[in-house]
């Protein structure tokens, strides 16, 4: 199908099957997907856990206010942010830089100097709106890899962070969750699979100057 129509096919996801899981390779897609996400300045102060454990999951249905996807999917995607972003960030950006594309230090260092001054200089809460934005994006990208790949998803704000952060010890991390995505396969008897999209007709979204 084309990305259209695996758009339309998307719904976000109420009930899951229990009984199918993601293979190890369709996993690896969005793991990879997560980590060619766009991100602001190419800092990737994000991170994705993924909870497969069951036990683990039971225990965070109550977190998510007994939205059940959360343990009836294949896997439980978290996307969190780091609780610290600062210089070492940067650091360690240029230097994969380097590896990679080995780019002289002369041309590097400008920009790296500038871009720790604009990290070191930002207050403590707008580097936390900064980095829930990132999340978003990264949201967005991965239930569009999903459609893409046949994979259903519920992307899910309503839960108890700092109980869930408890829960799965993210503080061990330095990480604190934004955003959770339970992914695997609908249940033939999920309802909503079979409603029509509803959305405005694209004369009344798309704004052409």
């Amino acid at each position: 199908m084309s990305i259209i129509e695996q758009l339309n096919w998307r719904y976000a996801t109420k009930k899951f099957d229990t009984t199918k899981s993601l293979s190890r390779e369709k996993l690896n897609i969005l793991k990879e997907a997560f980590n060619l996400t766009a991100v602001s300045y190419g800092l990737q102060t994000l991170k994705l856990v993924v909870v497969e454990d069951k036990i683990a999951r039971e225990r965070l249905v109550e977190v998510a206010y007994g939205q059940r996807q959360v343990i009836d999917s294949s896997h439980l995607l978290v996307l969190c942010i780091q609780n610290e972003i600062d210089g070492n960030d940067v650091n360690a950006h240029f230097d994969t830089i380097k590896a990679i594309r080995n780019t002289p230090d002369a041309i590097l260092n400008p920009f790296k100097k500038e871009l720790k001054s604009t990290v070191e200089d930002m207050p403590a809460d707008k580097k936390l709106i900064w980095a829930t934005k990132q999340a978003y994006i990264a949201l967005g990208n991965l239930m569009t890899v999903c459609a893409v790949e046949g994979i259903d998803s519920c992307p899910m704000e309503g839960f108890i962070p700092k109980v869930l952060d408890e829960k799965l010890e993210l503080e061990k991390h330095g990480l604190s969750s934004v955003l959770l995505l339970p992914v695997g396969y609908r249940a033939d008897d999920d309802m909503f699979a079979d409603f029509k999209k509803v959305r405005q007709p694209i004369s009344k979204t798309v704004v052409e100057l």
